[in-house]
C-alpha cells in the first residue's frame, strides 16, 4: 500500500482496484507464426471442400479437386466420400506448409449414427496446393 500512502482514507480501498501491469502468460507461450495469404486462401479451400461433403454435393466437392486428386481415386471411392447417412460436422486443424504452394491440415470427420448415442470421428489430413491464379484445390482425399 505504499503507493497509496499519505491519500485520504478512502484512497487505499480505491487503490485495490487499479489495474495491475500485465505479465506475460507464461515462456512457454510461442508467438503465433506469421500467416500468408497463402495460408488463408488453403484454408478456405479445405473448408470448402468439407462443406460440401457435409452437405453431400458431389458435384461442388468434384470441382475443388486437382487432376492428380481425381486420378489418385476412383469415382465410386469419391462417391462414397461425399455420401454421408445421418448428421456429421468436422474441425480443421492448424495447417501446416508441407512445401511451397502445398499446405496439409489436419482434419475431424464427426458422423452420427441414428442408431447410436455417441458421434463417430475419423482422423485424417487433406492436402491443398495452389494450382495457380490464386487458386487452390484438394491434391488429397482425407
Amino acid at each position: 500500500m505504499r503507493v497509496c500512502q499519505g491519500l485520504p482514507s478512502i484512497a487505499p480501498i480505491l487503490c485495490l482496484f487499479l489495474p495491475l501491469p500485465l505479465q506475460p502468460v507464461s515462456a512457454k507461450t510461442r508467438p503465433n507464426p506469421e500467416l500468408d495469404s497463402g495460408y488463408v486462401s488453403a484454408l478456405a479451400a479445405s473448408d470448402h471442400f468439407l462443406q460440401a461433403w457435409q452437405s453431400g454435393d458431389v458435384e461442388s466437392g468434384i470441382v475443388l479437386l486437382t487432376g492428380h486428386g481425381k486420378d489418385s481415386s476412383t469415382a465410386d471411392a469419391v462417391k462414397q466420400f461425399f455420401s454421408n447417412a445421418g448428421p456429421s460436422a468436422y474441425e480443421i486443424g492448424r495447417g501446416k506448409l508441407v512445401k511451397r504452394g502445398r499446405y496439409e491440415f489436419p482434419v475431424v470427420f464427426i458422423a452420427g449414427n441414428p442408431k447410436s448415442a455417441h458421434p463417430r470421428r475419423r482422423y485424417s489430413t487433406i492436402v491443398v496446393v495452389n494450382t495457380g491464379n490464386h487458386d487452390w484445390a484438394v491434391d488429397k482425399l482425407p
